[in-house]
């Protein structure tokens, strides 16, 4: 059996894509305005008088969920790295369907250079089936 050595372009231009280091992570930003403890305070009474927007990232670390708050710069920042992560992870899916079609492509030429290996059927019983004792009633 003879396996084409050649690699699809598609599989190269995936991991040429794949093997381009980028800053990524998993997780969450989220942005909130929160109430202030004084009773006088505008924001008790008035939502939009409420203080921030704050911004907090939460990822899961080590099995648990992991939060800190973040700059606005680096609210954007951590967007950006997040959204890298989601195309990372798409691509390294893309990249593994093309390496099954690739396999697969290589099975289809086995089996054409010898379809009688691939014909169906599989071996013939070597003995024969005995038939199955049944116990009598006590």
């Amino acid at each position: 059996m003879k396996i084409d050595p050649q690699i699809p372009s598609s599989v190269r231009e995936l991991a040429a894509v794949l093997s381009q280091p980028k800053a990524m992570r998993r997780g969450s930003v989220s942005e909130r305005t929160m109430k202030c403890g004084k009773a006088s305070c505008p924001c008790q009474q008035d939502p939009k008088a409420r203080h921030g927007p704050y911004y907090s990232l939460t990822r899961p670390m080590a099995g648990k969920t992991q939060s800190r708050y973040l700059s606005p710069e680096q609210a954007e920042l951590a967007r950006e790295q997040i959204e890298q992560g989601h195309k990372f992870r798409e691509r390294v899916e893309q990249y593994r369907e093309a390496c099954e079609r690739w396999a697969d492509a290589q099975l289809e030429s086995s089996r054409a250079a010898s379809p009688e290996a691939a014909e169906k059927g599989g071996s013939k019983p070597t003995s024969k089936r005995q038939s199955s004792r049944k116990s009598k009633p006590s």
